[in-house]
């Protein structure tokens, strides 16, 4: 089903997209449109879909097991210090 609609547009827009009819890759300015926006919505949903993600892993991780600062330093340092013994062939 389709339903006529009355949009605004700028300049810019409006001769943009009726260049893409022009050079023939979409048929009409409402396909331009129609595309404008199934392009928007499943970038919404990407974006929807990111967030939930997101927010899975941060509760698994508040969850889990935290490591000091301090722990953290300290592998960090040794880390460094096992790159550096590699890297100078020890």
């Amino acid at each position: 089903m389709t339903v006529k609609t009355s949009i605004s547009l700028t300049d810019a827009q409006e001769a943009f997209a009726r260049e893409l009819v022009d050079r023939g890759r979409y048929p009409s300015l409402s396909a331009v449109l129609q595309r404008g926006l199934e392009l928007l919505r499943s970038e919404t949903e990407m974006e929807a879909a990111e967030l939930a993600a997101l927010r899975q892993l941060l509760g698994q991780r508040r969850e889990g097991a935290f490591v000091t600062v301090e722990k953290g330093r300290a592998r960090t340092r040794s880390m460094i210090a096992a790159k550096k013994r590699k890297a100078d062939g020890l």
